[in-house]
């Protein structure tokens, strides 16, 4: 919303919208929160039963991380807000160079 739609003239009218809009953020944020406690334990879990191998328990917890990195950076980093663009591009184009860097070392050293 641009800034003539946040504010109407009304303070009343203004701080219920940001109220309301607190409360919706506050929500994402504990609901957020409780997933990614939520899928620790499994990754704990993960580890503690004895009849997984370490080929399915790697991965698993690595995409269990990347998980919990999406979390982190949409809902605790405010990065699904307008006006984050430039450093989501920047952000995004780091984990493809560093991705690219370790595919690169990977597949030199495997080959």
């Amino acid at each position: 919303m641009s800034d003539q739609q946040l504010n109407s003239g009304n303070p009343r009218v203004d701080i219920e919208y940001r109220r309301r809009k607190s409360t919706e953020e506050m929500r994402y944020q504990v609901v957020s929160f409780t997933l990614m406690i939520f899928l620790t334990l499994i990754a704990f879990a993960a580890v503690a039963v004895k009849g997984f191998t370490a080929w399915f328990t790697v991965p698993f917890i690595i995409l269990l991380a990347v998980v919990q990195v999406i979390f982190q950076l949409y809902y605790f980093m405010h990065m699904s807000h307008k006006g984050h663009e430039a450093p989501s591009l920047f952000l995004y184009s780091g984990a493809l160079v560093g991705a690219i860097t370790i595919l690169a070392f990977t597949t030199i050293i495997w080959w």
